[in-house]
């Protein structure tokens, strides 16, 4: 799987999100050892079809102006590879605006990469290796060029200090220098289809900055943290900073990809400036006072149904637009820690299921804006339904024996509360199923039957949305005796306590696509659980999970893969790892009417910022408007 990242300005909101999958097979053996300068992992076709530009961007948007925005907490670093301190806003684990990967995933096709770093890539027919050409015209900010010895560095140094990027390229053995501009990756076992692609979303680093030295003479370690502007090859670096407050970044003039094809009508914003607030709450209001943020990605039911009356939003100086997004749907849950002794029971984490009343919340708290998640693989042909047959049960059938009975009999479904009288049912299996596990309730109190321990459960969360998504259910936990609390942290602790999985219950979010591969060991893979900073936030440690991994990473095609996938979704949803929330399958997004905008916006992403514009005379309208009401 790749993970596609949007707009930086976009993850503070939906969480980093998304991800882009594994090749199924369909690459025919005669494309083997051929140089293809597109990647496709679902269509063939697209790696021989001449790739202009993105078809929804403007080719000729200009360049210039501003863009502002709010971001919740803090940062003390620009290394955003080490699970140490907290990386500024414009930064992710792929690089970002500052450092480009090998190929940039598309927005609008699912599972494709064309060329950036890279201008082409092969393999052979097993799949044992992957050769990867680089572009000459590739440059550093200080016009160094892009090596392949940058590039064999950064895969084994990222491999070392970044838990994501050691379980996403686990099989790959070593970088073998061939040239300055082409690079051999060596994987460690032949026939993971999906490894010489996503080889593509390596983010290479500057070899020779980080092993020189600062302007104090100090050696540099990209082990650590550091707050010293690190050198880049993207279409951004840093302008100036206020560490913890404020952070701005300048388009590079002289950027050696301006004109490739990935870019064309896109990075059209001269300045990108996030400034930094102590609350959510604080950065909405920064919002609808103007100049501090321009775009808002709203993730409120509430405030986007009826907080938008104020005057800026009744004069049209700020624009409510709904964006379709067309893939698959995250898996958006409250992840129970494994590793605590009072969830390794299943029947407690099903009574838990039973107990949240999604259908309450979603009328109270959400204005029926929400649809239930009822897959890890929501709204695609990955997700499991009905009842498990053809391959996908002759798959489960090796795993029966340690697999839950109802799995093969039932179809999964999640509670419906309907009613009182569903309510009622719901509490008592609820109870039930505490009473089977050793749990009974005393004067009120979900208590240990042998010792008395009362049952508790605190969610961890970083501010007022996070009490309106845990507020209902921890309400629905105490009908039943659960001593269930919230503890709000501030976002640098709330990182933290996540990356050391020092919590009892917290809000995750999975983004999966339509090709599910490596990436599923950094979800539920065993080793991963133990791994600091690693996305198994749950702690998920089952051999039936990690067998069903290796078989979607080594599916022989898209059949196989498909099946295997299902049945990875049904053990996931029968052992309740986790419990579901609700999805969008839309993005919400307010703006100030500065901006051109093409007339669409990539289906499958849902959202490209970056092929938005400032709109010079709507810019000064709104300047001289509001400059005249001060």
């Amino acid at each position: 799987m790749r993970l596609l990242s949007l707009p930086a300005l976009a993850a503070p909101f939906l969480g980093g999100l998304l991800s882009l999958g594994l090749v199924t097979g369909t690459v025919q053996a005669q494309n083997q050892e051929e140089w293809l300068t597109s990647s496709s992992l679902i269509d063939p076709d697209a790696e021989r079809e001449p790739f202009d530009r993105y078809s929804y961007v403007n080719p000729d948007a200009p360049k210039g102006g501003t863009l502002n925005s709010a971001v919740t907490g803090t940062f003390d670093s620009f290394n955003p590879f080490v699970v140490r301190g907290t990386s500024a806003a414009g930064l992710t684990t792929f690089g970002g605006l500052l450092w480009e990967t090998l190929m940039q995933q598309s927005l609008e096709e699912p599972s494709t990469s064309h060329p950036l770093i890279a201008e082409a890539f092969k393999y052979p027919e097993d799949y044992s290796s992957a050769t990867y050409r680089l572009n000459p015209k590739a440059r550093w900010h200080d016009g160094e060029p892009v090596t392949a010895d940058d590039v064999a560095w950064s895969l084994e140094i990222l491999k070392e200090i970044s838990p994501m990027h050691n379980r996403y390229f686990a099989n790959v053995e070593r970088a073998e220098i061939i040239s300055d501009h082409e690079v051999k990756f060596i994987f460690d076992q032949a026939g993971n289809k999906e490894l010489p692609h996503i080889m593509g979303d390596l983010p290479v680093l500057p070899k020779h900055w980080w092993e020189g030295t600062d302007k104090d003479g100090n050696q540099r370690d990209v082990k650590q943290p550091t707050l010293e502007p690190p050198l880049g090859s993207g279409p951004y670096k840093i302008a100036s900073f206020d560490p913890g407050s404020r952070i701005t970044w300048e388009r590079v003039k002289d950027y050696w990809g301006e004109e490739l094809a990935v870019n064309i009508g896109r990075n059209n914003f001269d300045r990108r400036v996030y400034t930094y607030f102590t609350d959510a709450n604080a950065a909405w209001l920064a919002f609808q006072k103007g100049g501090l943020e321009d775009i808002q990605i709203e993730n409120s039911s509430r405030r986007w149904v009826t907080g938008y009356d104020f005057p800026a939003v009744n004069e049209g100086d700020i624009v409510k637009q709904v964006f379709d997004d067309g893939g698959v749907q995250p898996m958006q849950a409250y992840v129970l820690n494994l590793r605590e002794d009072r969830f390794q029971d299943r029947r407690i984490r099903k009574a838990l299921t039973l107990v949240y009343n999604f259908e309450e919340m979603n009328r109270t708290q959400f204005f029926g804006q929400n649809t239930r998640t009822t897959s890890f693989f929501h709204g695609s042909e990955l997700a499991a339904t009905g009842l498990p047959e053809g391959r996908e049960l002759e798959i489960l059938q090796e795993f029966k024996d340690k697999l839950p009975p109802e799995l093969f009999t039932e179809e999964y479904k999640l509670p419906v509360y309907d009613g009182p009288q569903a309510e009622r049912q719901y509490l008592r299996e609820a109870v039930q199923l505490f009473a089977e596990a050793g749990w009974v309730i005393r004067d009120g109190k979900m208590v240990n039957e042998k010792t008395g321990e009362p049952f508790t459960m605190e969610f961890l969360g970083r501010g007022p949305t996070d009490e309106i998504i845990a507020g209902g259910f921890i309400q629905s936990l105490r009908k039943i005796g659960v001593d269930a609390s919230l503890r709000i942290v501030d976002i640098s602790q709330y990182i933290n306590r996540r990356n050391e999985f020092n919590f009892d219950v917290v809000t995750g979010i999975f983004g999966q696509t339509l090709s599910p591969g490596n990436e599923q060991r950094e979800y539920w893979g065993s080793e991963a659980a133990s791994i600091s900073g690693s996305r198994n936030l749950g702690g998920i440690q089952d051999e039936v999970v990690d067998a069903l991994i290796d078989k979607i990473i080594f599916a022989s095609d898209r059949e196989e893969l498909v099946a295997t996938t299902r049945a990875l979704d049904r053990v996931l949803l029968w052992n309740y790892f986790m419990v579901p929330q609700y999805h969008r399958p839309v993005v919400w997004v307010a703006y100030w009417n500065k901006f051109g905008i093409p007339e669409e916006q990539p289906e499958y992403a849902g959202l490209d910022l970056d092929s938005w514009w400032i709109d010079p005379e709507k810019e000064a309208a709104l300047a001289a408007k509001y400059r005249s009401q001060q």
